[in-house]
Parts: structure tokens; C-alpha cells; sequence
């Protein structure tokens, strides 16, 4: 699974969660009905919110659900889940995404994509969902072939990137993708009235996952000296957070310019969820820039230590990879991992703060409230 919009529980409403949950299982089984069982892998959080679109703006939104049977990622329920135009429109858009990021993989050997037989093998699949991209796409009177067009031109943008010069010229590609593919849920949908406001939502969204990608992988991308889009253009931080900052407000104002039949779950993911994704994600870099750039410890590896200083920290205490396994399952369940203020980590047995611990959910402003956790009663936003 990959992608930005990745709603902790707490922070929808049942049925919300149940819908959302609806739109992820019917990309998953699109992928699975048109493409073949191996397309499931190109799941992921982000692509649903097309169907999610098309669902909003369609008359007859129950109509476009149909009873899936019993799948072991739920416990072997079965369930309500999203069919049709949307979850196949999904399906291709998904697929075109998974393959440019494996053949964005292959091309700068990236980890185990470095290895000649791996990076053959990857190749081969990222065609073969590119093949079926197309063709699902076609059907539904989408050219993927745009998408891949557009985002042939990341590598060259990238060779071109210097540092001073716009991060936004790398961004690009991502952000024109990604509009021709929520734009086109307008026409599906039979809404013309919508396709301009999508087309800047899916810019400014895919403008979003492109910064909020390159700001997860900076530390890492800095130690390995892989290419980042930050470190290419100088980009700080800072300016990141800004630009993210600056995407999501655009969304929020696009999304008044629309036209839905029932937009609560479409509004929660793209105004508020995307909110949540700034928020983690920066709160997670500043933690690592922290960690690396800090000042030193008080005790160090040479040298004898004095009656004043700090004894070093005990090692990490590792865990059973099973026993590790199954209490982090035991936290996700109960929403601990998400909402509790300190725990430990199953497997290395560091301290972790879960994202939603920090946020008081009746202080402030209703609409930032509820992006904390929907659970608290002290707010009611209504069609906020």
C-alpha cells in the first residue's frame, strides 16, 4: 500500500469509515476482476479517491455497490463494497501510477531494483500494467496513454533540476496526471459543470504527494545520496511545508465550486485527511532531522566517563518476530498506535507517540478539531 490519504479511524464516523472501506475493497477487486490477481498490488489509498469522486457526484450512489464474499484482510466478512465506472476508472489510474513508480525505481536502482535480475523482472511487470492500464482506461474513455506521456517527462525534468531553481518545474508531471484523472470522474459522473474544479484539485493533490513523498525520503535519500527533489532544487523544508500548506487551502476552496449528490466522505478525505498528511508527515521529518542534526550527547564513545554524566540509554530490546507481530496488531486494533501519547514498539522496543495523541480535539476551531479524532462528541460540524 502507498499513497498520502491514509484516515486513522478515529477520525471518521462509522459509516464514513465503512464507505471508505467500501472504496478500497472495490479497487482491489477491480484490479483483481480486470487485470489479473498480480494488478491487487498496485492497491493503493490514494488511487480510491477517484471512485470515491465519481460516487459523489453520481444520482444513484447505491447502485454502485454490489456484496463481496469473504476476504481474509476482514477477518472473512463479507461486505458491501464499490463497483462500476469509479472503482474501474480507479483500477486504471492505479495501475498507470504502480507502473511509472516501478520503472521511476528501475531506472535509479533503487535498493534491490540495483540487481540486474530484479530490475528485469520489475520491468517486465511495470509494462505489462502499463498494457493494462491502457486498455481499462480506453474502455471507460480515458487515455491513460496522457498520463504516461506526461509522466515520461519526469526524468528529463529531473536531469534539469538545479539547486535555485523552482521544485514545483519536478512536480509537474505528478500534478498534470493527476488532474486529467479526477477531472475525468466529471464526465463520468455526467456532471461537465465539475471538470474544471477537479482538474485544480487533482493539480494541487498531486502536487501534494509528490512534496509529501520527497519530504518522507529526505533523510534517507541524504544518506544515500539517492536523487531527492528537495536537495536537487535546495528546497528547505520550510518551503515544503508552505507549498503543502498552500495545496491544501487550494483543494478547500476548489471544493466549494462543486457539485456533489453527497460529497461528505469526498470532503472529508480532501479537505481534512489531506490536512493529516501535512501534519504526520513533517511532524515525522522534523523528528528525524532532530534525531540526526541535535545537539551531541552528553557522553560519548572515547574516554572514560565522569560521576556527573548521563549513562547511555539501554539497547533496544528486541522482540519474537511473531510475539512483535501480534502486538502490533493488538495497538492498530484497538487504536492505541494511533491515539495513545506514549508507547512501545513491538519489535525494537522504542519509545512512539501516536499522531493523533498531540491534538486536543475540543480546543480551537470545530472543522480542525474533527481532524484530530472524530470520536469526540464536543464538536458537531454538520456539513462541515
Amino acid at each position: 500500500m502507498f499513497g498520502i490519504i491514509r484516515p486513522c479511524r478515529h477520525r471518521l464516523t462509522e459509516a464514513l469509515h465503512q464507505s471508505w472501506t467500501a472504496h478500497l475493497c472495490g479497487l482491489c477487486l477491480a484490479l483483481r476482476d480486470d487485470h489479473g490477481q498480480l494488478a491487487r498490488t498496485a492497491t493503493n489509498y490514494d488511487g480510491l479517491i477517484v471512485s470515491v469522486l465519481v460516487e459523489a457526484q453520481s444520482d444513484d450512489p447505491v447502485g454502485g455497490r454490489r456484496k463481496a464474499g469473504p476476504c481474509p484482510l476482514r477477518g472473512m466478512r463479507t461486505a458491501s463494497v464499490a463497483r462500476g465506472e469509479g472503482a474501474r476508472l480507479a483500477a486504471a489510474v492505479s495501475l498507470a501510477l504502480a507502473s511509472a513508480k516501478v520503472r521511476d525505481h528501475v531506472e535509479d536502482g533503487d535498493g534491490a531494483y540495483a540487481r540486474r535480475p530484479v530490475a528485469l523482472a520489475a520491468g517486465g511487470v511495470a509494462e505489462r500494467w502499463g498494457r493494462q492500464s491502457r486498455s481499462g482506461g480506453s474502455s471507460l474513455g480515458f487515455d491513460t496513454g496522457l498520463l504516461f506521456d506526461t509522466l515520461a517527462q519526469q526524468g528529463t525534468l529531473e536531469r534539469a533540476a538545479l539547486p535555485g531553481s523552482s521544485v514545483l518545474l519536478v512536480t509537474a508531471p505528478t500534478e498534470h496526471a493527476t488532474s486529467l484523472a479526477l477531472e475525468h470522474t466529471a464526465v463520468l459522473a455526467g456532471r461537465p459543470g465539475n471538470r474544471a474544479p477537479l482538474a485544480e484539485i487533482g493539480r494541487l493533490f498531486g502536487r501534494l504527494a509528490h512534496l509529501l513523498d520527497a519530504v518522507e525520503d529526505l533523510a534517507e535519500d541524504r544518506a544515500t545520496g539517492a536523487w531527492n527533489p528537495l536537495l536537487a532544487t535546495g528546497t528547505s523544508t520550510d518551503e515544503a511545508r508552505r507549498l503543502c500548506d498552500d495545496a491544501v487551502h487550494g483543494i478547500r476552496l476548489a471544493l466549494r465550486d462543486l457539485e456533489f449528490s453527497d460529497g461528505t466522505l469526498a470532503h472529508r478525505l480532501l479537505a481534512h485527511e489531506t490536512a493529516a498528511a501535512v501534519r504526520r508527515t513533517f511532524a515525522h521529518a522534523g523528528a528525524g532531522a532532530q534525531g540526526s542534526f541535535g545537539p551531541a550527547a552528553p557522553y560519548g564513545p572515547a574516554g572514560p566517563r565522569g560521576p556527573f554524566d548521563v549513562p547511555p540509554p539501554p539497547p533496544p530490546r528486541r522482540r519474537n518476530p511473531v510475539a512483535g507481530c501480534a502486538m502490533w496488531a493488538l495497538l492498530c486494533c484497538t487504536c492505541q498506535a494511533c491515539c495513545r501519547e506514549d508507547y512501545e514498539d513491538p519489535c525494537n522496543g522504542r519509545r512512539r507517540q501516536g499522531p493523533c495523541s498531540d491534538v486536543d480535539c475540543c480546543d480551537g476551531d470545530c472543522c480542525e478539531a474533527l481532524e484530530c479524532c472524530e470520536c469526540c462528541e464536543c464538536c458537531d460540524c454538520g456539513g462541515c
